[in-house]
């Protein structure tokens, strides 16, 4: 493991908030959110993760805000990104706020990106790119879900940063990796123990990833079938990629994924309104990871 590596994974500890609402670039609510940055760093959270095609501008305002607190893009889709914006947004906010900022990458969908093709190749041209502007890769952790992408992950960068995936995953993940390379898998949670509701908010909120060919390839590699794929997915998918249920039942979820060798958890709460930020579930989610 590299120093940089090292000091990430110290910078972030366990537990970070995964958030496409955070992104959000509106002057109106840019007061909020900054407010909410320092609340979660309050709070403890080590990172911050920017949902969605987030960069380094987005980052930017939440780092101004806070002190301590580690932003990274989850993720930055290397289609509508050049390399060499990427490595000046990064080198930008390196200088004024050093080890403040991750560049997660990922290769998207190809429903989502115009001209996906050949990703895993468009990928290692896109690291050699940021190399070449003197970036290093203890700086970048990649949406790796496959063997491919997870070996780049250990060889090219910090680490992987898995989306909807499950514990085996994780386990699978850390077998690849070796000990040393940052492994930090996001997880959905939400806050409520009624099955029937429970299931019901996280159903529609995974609906739109079902749709998405590297996700659910990746789920039928976990030993899911196409049955719970569809329809918004099976309860017994729904119960393997989001938390719920009372505090301890979530806690033990959440440890469920660093036992299994998970370096940091990325925890987005899902609620049935994704518009607004979810102040309160992070607050109640921080007290019972305490």
């Amino acid at each position: 493991m590299n120093e940089a590596t090292a000091s990430l994974k110290g910078s972030i500890g366990p537990y970070g908030v995964w958030s496409g609402q955070l992104r959000a670039e509106d002057p109106e609510g840019a007061a909020e959110r900054a407010e909410a940055a320092a609340e979660l760093e309050q709070l403890g959270y080590g990172a911050v993760w920017l949902g969605g095609n987030s960069a380094a501008r987005n980052a930017a305002p939440l780092i101004r805000a806070t002190s301590r607190i580690v932003v990274g893009t989850s993720i930055q889709s290397i289609w509508e990104h050049k390399a060499s914006e990427a490595a000046a947004g990064f080198a930008e906010l390196e200088v004024s706020h050093p080890g403040r900022f991750v560049l997660g990458l990922g290769v998207s969908h190809a429903p989502m990106a115009e001209g996906y093709r050949r990703p895993y190749s468009t990928m290692v041209g896109y690291l050699d790119e940021l190399d070449r502007a003197g970036m290093r890769s203890g700086h970048r952790v990649l949406a790796a879900l496959g063997p491919k992408m997870l070996d780049l992950s250990r060889d090219r960068a910090a680490g992987a940063i898995p989306y909807l995936v499950t514990p085996e995953h994780t386990a699978r993940a850390r077998e690849r990796l070796g000990a040393g390379p940052l492994l930090a898998p996001e997880l959905k949670v939400v806050l409520d123990a009624d099955p029937s509701r429970a299931r019901a908010t996280a159903r529609a909120y995974l609906a739109m990833y079902l749709k998405l060919p590297n996700y659910t390839k990746n789920l039928l590699n976990l030993g899911f079938t196409d049955a719970h794929v569809t329809g918004g997915g099976s309860d017994r998918l729904v119960d393997a990629v989001f938390a719920w249920g009372d505090d301890s039942t979530i806690r033990a979820r959440v440890d469920a994924f660093r036992t299994a060798g998970a370096d940091h958890v990325a925890l987005q709460l899902v609620e049935d309104d994704m518009s607004r930020l979810p102040r309160e579930g992070w607050r109640r989610l921080a007290a019972l990871l305490a």
